[in-house]
């Protein structure tokens, strides 16, 4: 059974910085093709921050671009959201997402909660 595990959530003041990272276990010789980052605030839609292709093809949401950073390690199917000068409006909980085998079946962590203070 595929599995997302993410870490590196927490609380963190304005300005400061996070490290998410989320790993795709049990793929097998499964192919991996995009993975991202999507995030939900209380009341809100879930929607996308940042995704990558296995190719190495970069999406970002408009208000984050600039100050997250995508990055994925293909050999241990993890991607890496670097999240710097965060803002109180990035507070959410952020879901891994992945788009694995010939179908592109979607797979979702278990979600992350990111804090920002004012």
């Amino acid at each position: 059974q595929v599995q997302l595990v993410e870490s590196g959530g927490g609380l963190v003041q304005a300005g400061g910085s996070l490290r998410l990272s989320c790993v795709a276990s049990n793929t097998g010789y499964i192919r991996v093709h995009s993975m991202g980052w999507f995030r939900q605030a209380p009341g809100q839609r879930r929607e996308l921050v940042a995704a990558i292709t296995d190719g190495g093809r970069i999406n970002y949401l408009d208000s984050v671009k600039g100050r997250f950073t995508i990055s994925r390690d293909n050999a241990k199917n993890t991607v890496y959201l670097q999240m710097n000068s965060l803002k109180p409006e990035d507070t959410a909980v952020y879901y891994c997402n992945a788009e694995i085998g010939w179908s592109h079946s979607a797979y979702w962590g278990q979600g992350t909660q990111v804090t920002v203070s004012s």
